[in-house]
């Protein structure tokens, strides 16, 4: 391995749309940069970046995959990421070990909705960007076009880095504006001179001083106006703008230039602030290796061979496997032991590590996404990754006996490496339910479930977590009786029902006066009525919010017993309940839709529809979001709907809000089909 400093590390990571040519890219520089002897492929499945037997299936990236190569003296990490919303969870945890996000658009498909939400992601965290527009030898390529696109969507700090040299077919390089040289090549896609004064123009505007000194006709040096162009990337007033083919692998040379000359170290990218312990108050980080030692845990991968692996960015101060830290989150002292490079699948044994490197370490189990590991004598803490709520959900049945018990052990273990999968088991419908992004996410999961623990599941809709309540008061009495020789069974029981306010639960009343029961049967009469509750009457769902009175009742000296008047309680209570103007009660989720503005009046009108209630509309930019309460039995298909109105365009989330009353007509129906599955 080349030696190297914290100066000579670049960190990039991928973002783009599904399909954008980020993994190609990858597998581009890795082969020019000379990290691989052939050039990897997507289609092919030989990619050394997407080795997940799930991502080879798909034919996209699922997880994020770190790589790494030596360009000119740069050691460049290399975070690529998945493009779908559907595995966003590694892309929004990576971005804190990067400085610098490498935008790719397609130059066949143009801008589209998750360029955009990848593009605000990067702004939020304060990195700089460089855009490469990809698949240049596709048909109807227009990098002119293309440049306009993207200034009119994210601004006039974009400019052209690169001219493309033909196009579509006749794509044959590029030539560099930073390093413009005369002759220029025939067939240079617009005019590489006034390109090139626009660049200039945009680095020294960047400041003042050097502004002053261009428009003056003053000469600046080219060291100077480097260094400026890399402050200017860091600080967002500049975005390189960059065109390649992959498949061809031409251009790609000048995107490893502009990441190893123009994006910024970790020395000189944003500041990294973390909260000191010890003060109280938020502090700058000093990145160098005299510094305390800090590091921020982004990634986990649970191998069922090879354990848990643990990466983590590092800050400040420097590791190796002797120096012990401390997890802020866990509250323990430990030691890295074996530290490793990671290069796609493979780990590559490190002894040290410096500020500005991505480490993985194995089998620290207390070590998770989120944690922040630092020296014990200086404590820090960097703030929590926060992750989009998961959605979509199923539930599943393991198909071979006794996997019950491993089954939610082993969805637990998938949740360590993935904070948008959740596992959860549902006491209202007695289902275990697993939570995701979206079906396709789900089903990775199932397919992970298999090939690393050898569990098969079937998986359905889960149920609609209903409750029956009453909305009337009454009354009935039951007396348990049977006499079949040697001691009898004797007890009766009188109550009273009526309703409770939403959500207030159960409330048992005892009104026994004189003895009409004794004391020590009073309990069973209440322990009855629960069994009853837990059960349901309508369609065997939990009842909720009665009150419910004993006031009267008989026993016998001989033959009563405590199991005598828990069945005499559970008959009156059904009994009264029945008469009591049942009802079903759902739950009801208040939902929030973004979409494009052209989605409005079809989202709205379906969102009706389904009987939900439009509570309000709002702007985001040039997207609109509804917000809507909405029955949860309507929305249970909903991404599916979503999709298919809006071209995967949409994206919703939603919040459990309450509970209210079935419509009689719906009701009906739901406990008709009920009594079918019984």
């Amino acid at each position: 391995m080349i030696p190297y400093e914290t100066k000579d590390i670049r960190t990039i990571i991928l973002l783009g749309h599904g399909a954008s040519g980020k993994t190609s890219l990858v597998e581009s520089m890795l082969f020019k940069a000379g990290a691989t002897t052939r050039l990897g492929s997507v289609e092919n499945g030989t990619s050394v970046a997407d080795y997940d037997p799930d991502a080879k299936e798909k034919r996209h990236s699922i997880d994020s995959s770190i790589l790494h190569c030596n360009w000119k003296g740069r050691e460049i990490n290399i975070i690529d990421t998945p493009g779908y919303p559907d595995f966003i969870r590694d892309t929004i945890s990576s971005l804190v070990a990067a400085e610098t996000a490498i935008i790719t658009i397609s130059a066949t498909d143009g801008i589209q909705v998750n360029t955009r939400k990848l593009w605000d992601l990067a702004c939020q965290k304060r990195l700089g960007k460089i855009i490469v527009v990809t698949k240049m030898d596709g048909e109807n390529a227009d990098y002119q076009a293309m440049i306009e696109s993207v200034k009119n969507t994210f601004g006039n700090m974009c400019v052209p880095l690169v001219l493309p040299v033909g196009a579509g077919h006749d794509f044959q390089g590029v030539v560099n504006l930073f390093a413009l040289s005369n002759p220029l090549p025939n067939g240079v896609v617009g005019d590489a001179h006034a390109s090139r004064n626009a660049l200039i123009e945009a680095v020294v505007s960047a400041e003042d001083a050097l502004m002053e000194k261009y428009l003056d006709g003053k000469e600046i040096g080219r060291a100077v106006l480097e260094s400026c162009f890399v402050k200017a990337v860091a600080d967002g007033n500049v975005v390189p703008v960059l065109c390649c083919s992959n498949k061809k692998v031409t251009g790609i040379e000048d995107v490893l230039d502009a990441i190893a000359n123009f994006s910024p170290s970790p020395l000189e990218g944003c500041k990294r602030t973390a909260v000191d312990l010890q003060k109280n108050q938020e502090i700058a980080l000093e990145i160098s290796k005299g510094a305390p030692f800090s590091a921020c845990v982004f990634k986990s991968v649970i191998d069922p061979f090879v354990g848990k692996l643990s990466y983590f960015r590092v800050v400040s101060g420097k590791l190796d496997g002797e120096i012990s830290f401390y997890n802020v989150t866990s509250k323990k002292t430990d030691k890295a032991g074996h530290m490793y490079r990671v290069f796609g699948k493979e780990q590559q044994p490190v002894s040290k590590a410096i500020p500005g490197d991505i480490i993985a370490v194995s089998k620290l189990e207390d070590m998770h996404i989120s944690d922040t590991i630092c020296d014990p004598k200086h404590p820090v803490k960097f703030p929590e990754i926060t992750f989009p709520t998961p959605m979509s959900s199923l539930a599943v049945v393991p198909t071979s006996k006794g996997a019950e018990k491993k089954i939610s052990e082993c969805l637990h273990k998938l949740t360590e490496e993935d904070k948008t999968f959740r596992v959860s088991h549902d006491t209202l419908t007695n289902e275990l339910v697993i939570t995701g992004m979206s079906t396709l996410h789900l089903q990775v999961m199932i397919s992970r479930l298999k090939r690393r623990f050898g569990i098969d599941v079937e998986a359905h809709i889960p149920k609609i977590p209903y409750k029956e309540t009453i909305t009337a008061r009454a009354q009935a009495q039951y007396k348990h009786k049977k006499q079949s020789g040697g001691h009898g069974q004797y007890g009766e029981v009188h109550i009273r029902i009526e309703p409770l306010p939403r959500g207030a639960g159960f409330e048992f009343v005892d009104e026994i006066v004189g003895g009409a029961i004794p004391r020590q049967y009073i309990p069973a009469v209440e322990k009855g009525i629960h069994e009853v509750l837990h059960k349901g009457i309508l369609i065997g769902h939990p009842i909720v919010d009665v009150r419910v009175r004993l006031y009267h009742g008989s026993y016998h000296d001989v033959d009563s017993s405590e199991a005598a008047f828990k069945i005499a309680a559970s008959h009156a209570f059904q009994e009264a309940f029945n008469h009591a103007k049942p009802v079903l009660l759902e739950p009801l989720v208040n939902i929030e839709v973004t979409i494009p503005a052209k989605f409005m009046g079809e989202i709205t009108g379906n969102l009706s529809s389904h009987r939900g209630h439009i509570k309000g509309m709002d702007s985001l930019g040039d997207l609109q979001v509804v917000r809507a309460s909405i029955p949860m039995s309507s929305v249970a298909n909903y991404e599916t709907e979503l999709k298919s109105m809006t071209g995967g365009q949409g994206s919703f989330t939603m919040e459990f809000s309450h509970y209210d009353i079935v419509p009689a007509h719906l009701m009906q129906s739901i406990i008709a089909q009920a009594a079918h599955t019984k």
